[in-house]
């Protein structure tokens, strides 16, 4: 997170030396965070006369919608490495080579990735085809005049019902790039789709009993799930983790966590923990981690963790949470 303004203050007990220490290590660490050497899912493959298409996804999720519908046909990598927040990343040179192999590039859209139009635009990759997952999605809008760039919240991922659609697309696109396939792609999207159907099942009857309804996240990533299981998402930052925050807004979260007795404030893998802690500490909560799935850490990855692992760790830390039975 890189945080644009001083932060003073936020309550009793924290300094203004504690909060601002803590910010400039969280952003420095985040800022080497954004310049780690490649670490993406898979290495990017060449275009070959086989019958596999080449598949690159932009971020993490769309890499696991794209493996389940793709299956054993396609060959499936990232563009944006994993262990690194999407929000603000740009492509290097040495990272677009793999499209210019890749006969589908899927992506997110709604702000996710800024860069995608002037890839669209450019002639070098006038032979991938361009897959946005979210185009017939309904978004949620924002307001926040900080967020200029973000129209709408562009986390829909995380609404199984929703990443059904962004499955769907994808479905289609390898269908069109591959029609001898069609068949094949068509039920491997049923068997994932009746996956997160099974998923949307399984956090409906987790929150089906809970005492509380408000949850702290890290960043406003959650919108869509919130709605989806009519919770309400009160971010401590805006639409990406590097969004400015101010000493009043850090004041008033500490304020809302020590008066509404909120036991749970949450963090991010890809974010430092230690923002978080210091603001835990001074409201007298604990910090968890509600994961938005932009990425996964190494030991993620060695450990083979999925969409679907991951999902289930938020459903366990949100009961504890809202204390759910």
């Amino acid at each position: 997170m890189f945080v644009k303004k001083s932060v003073g203050i936020v309550g009793a007990g924290i300094t203004a030396a504690v909060i601002i220490g803590a910010i400039m290590v969280f952003a420095m660490n985040q800022n080497a965070t954004q310049t780690s050497p490649d670490n993406k899912l898979e290495s990017p493959k060449e275009k070959t006369e086989t019958a596999k298409l080449n598949v690159v996804a932009s971020f993490y999720p769309l890499y696991q919608f794209s493996k389940g519908v793709g299956g054993d046909k396609v060959d499936v990598s990232t563009l944006i490495p994993s262990g690194i927040e999407p929000h603000e990343w740009e492509p290097s040179p040495g990272d677009l080579v793999s499209l210019k192999h890749a006969n589908v590039f899927v992506y997110n859209g709604v702000g996710m990735e800024p860069f995608i139009d002037r890839l669209i635009a450019s002639e070098e990759y006038k032979n991938t085809v361009f897959v946005e997952s979210t185009k017939k999605i309904e978004l949620i809008k924002i307001t926040d005049e900080n967020e200029a760039r973000f129209m709408n919240n562009p986390h829909v991922w995380l609404d199984p019902i929703l990443a059904k659609q962004q499955v769907a697309e994808i479905k289609d696109a390898f269908s069109k790039a591959d029609p001898s396939n069609a068949d094949y792609y068509a039920q491997n999207a049923d068997d994932y789709n009746a996956k997160l159907d099974a998923l949307d099942a399984k956090i409906r009857s987790g929150l089906s009993d809970c005492k509380k309804d408000t949850f702290m996240p890290f960043h406003d990533a959650y919108p869509y799930f919130a709605k989806r299981y009519g919770l309400k998402s009160l971010p401590l930052s805006g639409i990406s983790p590097d969004s400015e925050i101010t000493s009043s807004e850090l004041k008033k979260f500490v304020d809302y966590v020590k008066a509404n007795h909120v036991q749970v404030i949450f963090d991010e893998e890809l974010v430092d923990p230690r923002l978080a802690q210091v603001l835990a500490d001074e409201a007298g909560a604990k910090v968890m981690v509600f994961s938005p799935l932009e990425g996964l850490t190494d030991d993620e990855i060695k450990a083979g963790m999925t969409y679907f692992d991951k999902m289930d760790e938020n459903l366990q830390n949100i009961k504890v949470a809202l204390e759910c039975s």
